[in-house]
């Protein structure tokens, strides 16, 4: 029965992207990015499927994505701006962040700065709250924008080739992703640890000038 009921949703989100096009991408993306609980991995593959069936463009179901990840999260970032930490710590609990999630995120912000917004992006469970240290902490826009696009880039690329290779088989997705992940998340690391390094470079080279 779960299987006849996966079928039926997949069935139903594939209708749903044919049909809403890539405006459908981006207003899914978008909820996804923000505080709504919808999962992208039911939005981005079914719309590589669909692009390797021609009825779709990659670039453009890829920069949908990223497009609609970036709204979801700029809205994120500006309800933590208004609100404040007062605010989010009384009512977060209607945006699905309690106060001691948001004060790991913020202490995560704190300690590791701006580039947990890229890092962030690729982390479930993380990335669609980690906008709301960042709005708190006033973090630069366009550094926000670059670093968001970048991380959820990452992402979407990874959900659109799976569902272009693997299909509308939301098992054998699940599957793939979770290895892929992996990989993803390792590579990630080794790019922080080079940031890291040389954003330390930096500041000895600025300390000895």
């Amino acid at each position: 029965m779960l299987h006849t009921m996966l079928d039926t949703f997949v069935n139903f989100i594939l209708g749903a992207v044919a049909d809403m096009g890539y405006g459908g991408i981006v207003l899914l993306m978008a909820l996804e990015s923000s505080f709504v609980p919808f999962p992208s991995e039911v939005v981005v593959p079914p719309a590589g499927y669909l692009a390797s069936q021609g009825q779709m463009n990659i670039y453009l179901v890829v920069l949908s994505g990223v497009a609609g990840s970036l709204i979801g999260a700029t809205v994120n970032y500006y309800l933590a701006v208004f609100m404040g930490r007062k605010l989010l710590d009384k009512y977060g609990k209607y945006l699905l962040l309690n106060p001691e999630r948001l004060e790991k995120l913020v202490v995560y912000f704190q300690k590791h700065g701006e580039i947990t917004t890229f890092v962030g992006r690729l982390i479930p469970g993380i990335r669609q709250y980690i906008s709301f240290p960042a709005g708190l902490g006033r973090m630069n826009v366009p550094k926000f924008c670059f670093y968001t696009s970048l991380g959820a880039g990452i992402w979407v690329v990874v959900l659109a080739v799976v569902g272009y290779v693997v299909g509308n088989n939301i098992e054998l997705i699940k599957s793939n992703l979770q290895p892929i992940t992996y990989i993803t998340l390792c590579l990630l690391i080794v790019i922080v640890a080079l940031y890291i390094l040389w954003h330390r470079k930096g500041r000895r080279h600025e300390a000895a000038s």
